[in-house]
C-alpha cells in the first residue's frame, strides 16, 4: 500500500507522515525532495509554481510510487496534491495508493509557516496554495483529517480512520483479528 499524506504547506505533511511511516515500519519520503531545484528556488524568491513547474515534480512522485508498488513495498509519501487533477494523477490507476488530506484553519497554517525559518517555501506563498486548492470531492479516494493539533494524534487518528480494526502489518495488510 502507498499511502499519500496531502494537504496546503504547513498542514503538517511531513511530520505526520514521518510518524506514520515510523509506527507503520514503512519507508517515507518528502515530496519537497522530488522537487527539480529550478522549483525550489522559484519558491524562495516567492514566486508560486505553476501547473507546467509541477508537472516533472508529480512524474518524479508517481515514478517513486510506481517503483514501490512494483516491489510490493508499502510506503508513506507526502505531496500537496491540491487540485483534484494532480490527486488523480497520483491515484488513478493505482489501487494500492490511499490518500489522506490534511485540514487546517489558515491561521494555524501562517503560525506552522512563520515558525520554520530557513525553509525554502515562504509564508507568503500560502495565499497562491489556497487559490490552487480544490477540496477533494466524494467521489475521489480522499480522507479529509483534522490535523490542527499534536502531530502524533493526527496521526494515530489517520490510522484509526484507515485501520479501524488494527493497524497493518509490515507488509501493508491489516493485522487479522486486531480490535
Amino acid at each position: 500500500m502507498i499511502l499519500i499524506v496531502a494537504g496546503v504547506a504547513g498542514s503538517g505533511k511531513t511530520t505526520v507522515g514521518a510518524l506514520l511511516a515510523g509506527r507503520l515500519r514503512w519507508r517515507f519520503a518528502d515530496a519537497d525532495t522530488f522537487h527539480p531545484e529550478a522549483n525550489v528556488a522559484k519558491m524562495r524568491a516567492g514566486i508560486p509554481l505553476t501547473d507546467a513547474d509541477r508537472e516533472p515534480w508529480l512524474q518524479a512522485i508517481t515514478d517513486w510510487m510506481d517503483e514501490r508498488i512494483a516491489a510490493g513495498q508499502s510506503a508513506v509519501v507526502t505531496c500537496s496534491a491540491l487540485k483534484r487533477v494532480y490527486r488523480d494523477r497520483l491515484l488513478v490507476g493505482r489501487p494500492a495508493a490511499t490518500m489522506v488530506f490534511l485540514i487546517v484553519r489558515r491561521e494555524v497554517l501562517e503560525q506552522r509557516l512563520l515558525s520554520r525559518p530557513g525553509h525554502f517555501f515562504p509564508e507568503k506563498l500560502l495565499d497562491s496554495q489556497l487559490a490552487a486548492y480544490e477540496p477533494p470531492a466524494p467521489d475521489e479516494r480522499v480522507q479529509d483529517v483534522l490535523a490542527e493539533g499534536d502531530s502524533a494524534q493526527t496521526a494515530a487518528k489517520i490510522i484509526a480512520t484507515l485501520w479501524p480494526y488494527g493497524e497493518p502489518n509490515p507488509g501493508g495488510e491489516p493485522v487479522q483479528g486486531v480490535m
